[in-house]
């Protein structure tokens, strides 16, 4: 038997939970008019094109075609059910679900094995943190969090645990809770031994650290040893709920404060964004033990404008730090890159200097992203030397050119010219050519690589009339009941387009059980997806609030007319066909008879 919410329940969490507030959490929104706009979530742009209606607790993305209401939002970022994301939105309005969907066994057939997976990896943080507090087992985790000078809060806030020196103490208590062993294993919780298939808990003797998808479910960990085994650090492996490419270490605990600045510090690993939390960064977050990706970078512009670099200061973490930049630039992102001292880490540097200095020195004291540039690339050349000034020389003036500013490039201009005693103008003459050298390669590049956009993509070419009539007529069905009346009276569903067909009788239906005009709620009651797609945009389209009468017999006129035009056409190369005059004398009246009818 499936799980089902009672209709009540849905109605009050759709009601109680604010469109904006909750795509807020996921993308940075900035009001514009009555929307609010963004990038969207579901596709890569640059110019936001996704847009969020507080009134009709909708969002629309006009590039790709996402659109829905809440929970349709949480189920498309998250692969969620609806039973899923309507928990999570019961959680956060502090509506109480009926036990039966609370309460579901591990065991139960409704939970799938993601919904185990997220569930068991709750259950081990909450073990692993009680070991590392309360317990004799935990005493090694708390003598290495006190060598780090980790204090309390950080270890509440981050939840950070400690996996006992056994084999079997997680595997054990997921047996009790009847979870299946496989999917935990799946999960990357568990080993399995190869020569009986039996289980063994795979985090030993370390400090645990959970990481946490966008919304603050434990979906992996990291692992640190604390007795000298190698590795030092053991991530989960990636999972159906752990992809590291598409993570990033603390994001929901940084989003408020990411938000609130328009800035987020990136750091290398999680033991830096503890660290950096006690001295007071609160918008730190992390990559996962891989290097950034284009999600990731992505996922950060759409929480933040402005992204600081806070890498290691060895030749890999300044290596890490100019790739990571072109990404972040690519993506959107302002950058800056904050300077570690040499043979420092941030974790090493709020130790031994402290939070003050870490904040006032190093974040406070972050380059822009083409001083960082000039540093970076001064690395292995001795300027002394003609050939490698001359080569520092033409690769600054390349990083100049792509700079959009003209304010930017003549202060990076005059500083080269004041260091090297050179001409301004002759720096200016070079680095224009240099500019307009790459930009013939990269034109020549796109005619070359040119290829036709997705469907999805492509710039909406102009519907006919009859089309665009329905849809507008749709649109104002949505707002009023007495407009779909009197649409249902005149032309019932002979809608032209199927899906306007289709959410014709839907809205008919709607209306006639006694709901009021609710575009978030219909949505709710529609279980086809393009369907649901469809009237999200039409909900979206703005439309004349006072719509007047003569506006409504135009759209039903036009709607009503199309298919007498294309009988006529038919009928017009029917009569071409025909040899026989009188039989085409006889269609010609009959052409004649529909245009008169059609006007």
């Amino acid at each position: 038997m499936s799980i089902r919410i009672p209709e009540e329940k849905v109605e009050l969490i759709r009601r109680s939970s604010d469109i904006v507030e909750v795509i807020g959490e996921h993308v940075q929104l900035k009001k514009q008019g009555r929307q609010y706009i963004g990038l969207c979530p579901f596709h890569g742009e640059k110019t936001p094109s996704f847009s969020v209606s507080a009134d009709k607790q909708l969002y629309h993305c006009f590039g790709c075609g996402a659109g829905g209401n809440v929970f349709s939002f949480l189920m498309e970022l998250e692969g969620l059910t609806f039973v899923e994301a309507a928990q999570q939105l019961a959680k956060r309005a502090n509506i109480d679900l009926p036990d039966i969907v609370v309460n579901r066994g591990a065991d139960s057939k409704e939970n799938g094995p993601q919904s185990i997976m997220r569930a068991g990896h709750e259950l081990a943080a909450k073990l692993y943190h009680h070991v590392l507090t309360l317990t004799e087992e935990g005493k090694a985790g708390r003598e290495y969090i006190a060598e780090r000078g980790f204090t309390k809060e950080q270890i509440e806030h981050f939840q950070i645990g400690f996996a006992p020196d056994r084999w079997d103490a997680l595997t054990t208590i997921l047996s009790k809770r009847q979870f299946p062993l496989d999917i935990m294993a799946q999960a990357s919780l568990l080993g399995t031994r190869q020569q009986d298939g039996g289980h063994f808990d795979r985090f030993r003797q370390r400090l645990m650290f959970p990481i946490w998808d966008g919304q603050g479910n434990v979906i992996a960990f990291g692992g640190r040893t604390v007795s000298g085994e190698q590795p030092k650090y053991l991530n989960s492996s990636e999972s159906p709920i752990f992809q590291k490419g598409r993570t990033l270490y603390g994001l929901h605990l940084a989003r408020p404060t990411m938000r609130k600045e328009s800035t987020a510090v990136l750091f290398e690993g999680y033991v830096d964004v503890i660290a950096a939390w006690g001295a007071g960064v609160r918008n730190g977050i992390a990559t996962l033990g891989t290097a950034l990706t284009e999600e990731q970078a992505r996922l950060l512009r759409r929480n933040a404008e402005t992204v600081i670099l806070c890498y290691d200061s060895d030749q890999a973490g300044t290596d890490a730090a100019f790739r990571s930049a072109g990404l972040l630039e690519e993506a959107g992102c302002f950058v800056k890159v904050a300077q570690m001292p040499d043979g420092l880490d941030p974790d090493d540097y709020i130790r031994t200097y402290g939070a003050e200095r870490f904040q006032s020195n190093v974040i406070g004291a972050s380059l822009t992203m083409m001083a960082f540039k000039m540093r970076y690339l001064r690395q292995g050349k001795n300027l002394q030397h003609e050939a490698d000034r001359m080569r520092y020389i033409e690769e600054v003036l390349t990083e100049i050119s792509t700079l959009q500013r003209a304010v930017e490039r003549d202060h990076y201009l005059r500083q080269l010219a004041d260091e090297f005693s050179l001409s301004l103008e002759a720096l200016k003459q070079e680095q224009i050519q240099i500019y307009r050298s790459r930009r013939r390669k990269e034109q020549a590049h796109r005619t070359e690589q040119r290829k036709p956009v997705p469907k999805h993509f492509e710039k909406k070419k102009l519907l006919p009339a009859y089309h665009n009539a329905e849809r507008l007529l749709l649109a104002h069905m949505l707002r009023d009941a007495e407009i779909a009346e009197r649409v249902q009276e005149r032309i019932g569903g002979e809608f032209n387009i199927d899906d306007h067909q289709a959410i014709a009788a839907y809205l008919f239906a709607y209306y006639g059980e006694g709901h009021p005009p609710n575009p978030g709620h219909f949505i709710q009651e529609l279980a086809d997806e393009r369907l649901k797609r469809i009237v999200t945009e039409l909900a979206m389209l703005p439309v004349n609030e006072n719509c007047q009468e003569q506006e409504l017999l135009d759209y039903m006129a036009q709607i009503e007319k199309y298919p007498k035009r294309v009988q006529i056409e038919q009928k017009e190369l029917e009569m071409k066909r025909l040899e026989d005059p009188v039989e085409a004398a006889r269609l010609l009246m009959e052409i004649n008879r529909l245009k008169q009818e059609l006007h």
